[in-house]
């Protein structure tokens, strides 16, 4: 069963209007726009732990970001060999 839903107003820039229109596809606008409202309060969600965690720990630095990065970039490539050789 889906979420109980409301009807709701809101005022944005015509342009992004016509422009999520016409990317909102047959779900229609208002999900494009509650799935774009729920990725930014993912996001928002997200700097508030960053900002909880760096004020305990301290910053990321530049290097500890990187090395991340490659990790995720190594994870990827791995899968991607491992549903290549299952295929």
């Amino acid at each position: 069963m889906s979420e109980p839903t409301q009807k709701y107003s809101i005022t944005m820039p015509r342009d992004i209007a016509e422009a999520a229109r016409a990317r909102s596809g047959h779900s229609g606008l208002s999900a494009y726009v509650a799935a774009a409202v729920a990725r930014q309060i993912e996001r928002d969600n997200l700097n508030e732990l960053i900002e909880v965690a760096e004020a305990e720990h301290g910053p990321v630095t530049e290097d500890e970001v990187q090395a991340l990065r490659e990790q995720l970039h190594q994870a990827r490539a791995q899968q991607a060999g491992e549903r290549e050789s299952a295929a």
